[in-house]
């Protein structure tokens, strides 16, 4: 009797050992393991990168977070989607629409022009978010007021702290003083600086709209419209987050892209106040059609590409592992 209840302590206890290790294998080593790719990626490079999960606000990982929450930069190219969204919204453009590409690009003394091939020379509001157009958005800000432009960069969160922790700086919006600075501050190059953490939390709510219906203002994703107001918001959107998907697809941050998983994302880079040096942001969220996880980067030198080509380690590392499914 003795060795029979010997035998079946023994397989109780081999049976709690199975389901303690599976719980760990499903738990703790998943963001154990996001932990370590996060900082393989980052190895050797200044600057900060951050995964939450887009549901729920939570940091999966982080690499040099006092940087990410507290460290202002202009986050350049970054915040196009904000400004069309509310150009969108206000009816000053449409989405088909198709402006031309203007170079040489001078906005005020400053040197703009744009990044992508010389050969795509007119683009509609999706195009321009993939190829991250600088005069499509330079000629299509002059259509919002300066006070306009503040409050679609301000409802994105992108001058308050994104809550993902508790201790944060706050970015600055200027009110441009002139149509030059208006341009410049759409293609976030002057009179804006964020930190990291606001740029994914202003992505996070993308991603919630995008997986919920919801729209995105002040304080988070409202819950989604209904009628027609929801059939001609979806249809702005579009727009928007199509032309996300294919900044990493096939336009600027093309680094980011990983085969088998659709990821939404842009590129944005910029000098500081105080060098012309440039800096680097990646911002995006996979998989594109119902979002999981969010990431940023931020590269303390580089560009934008350079930001995408470190998150495409993260999405990889999330595609391989069923961690954004």
């Amino acid at each position: 009797m003795r060795n029979h209840s010997s035998s079946l302590a023994s397989a109780v206890a081999l049976l709690l050992a199975a389901l303690l290790a599976l719980l760990c294998a499903q738990n703790i080593p998943k963001h154990g393991n996001l932990q370590k790719v996060a900082d393989r990626a980052m190895e050797g490079r200044e600057g900060a990168l951050v995964v939450a999960d887009v549901n729920r606000a939570e940091i999966l990982a982080a690499h040099n977070l006092e940087w990410a929450a507290h460290r202002l930069a202009r986050p350049g190219s970054t915040v196009k989607p904000f400004v069309l969204m509310a150009l969108l919204e206000a009816g000053k453009i449409e989405a088909g629409e198709r402006l031309l590409c203007r170079r040489p690009l001078r906005i005020g003394g400053v040197r703009m022009d744009c990044a992508h091939a010389s050969s795509i020379v007119e683009l509609n509001a999706e195009e321009a978010i993939a190829y991250s157009c600088n005069s499509y958005f330079a000629e299509a800000a002059t259509r919002l007021s300066g006070a306009e432009l503040v409050q679609a960069l301000r409802r994105a969160g992108l001058d308050s702290p994104s809550g993902v922790v508790k201790d944060e700086a706050s970015g600055r919006i200027e009110l441009p003083r002139d149509r030059e600075m208006l341009k410049l501050e759409a293609l976030g190059d002057r009179g804006i600086e964020v930190t990291a953490l606001e740029l994914l939390g202003a992505y996070r709510k993308l991603a919630l709209q995008k997986r919920n219906g919801a729209t995105v203002g002040e304080g988070g994703a409202s819950p989604a419209p209904t009628g027609a107001f929801r059939d001609g918001a979806a249809r702005r959107d579009a727009a928007v987050f199509a032309g996300l998907e294919e900044s990493v697809a096939y336009g600027m941050a093309h680094a980011a892209n990983v085969d088998g998983m659709k990821i939404a994302g842009k590129t944005g880079t910029a000098a500081s106040r105080q060098s012309t040096r440039t800096h680097g942001f990646f911002v995006g969220y996979a998989p594109a059609e119902k979002p999981e996880i969010v990431v940023v980067v931020y590269m303390e030198q580089g560009n934008g590409g350079d930001a995408a080509g470190v998150a495409q380690a993260v999405f990889a590392a999330a595609a391989q592992h069923g961690w954004a499914q």
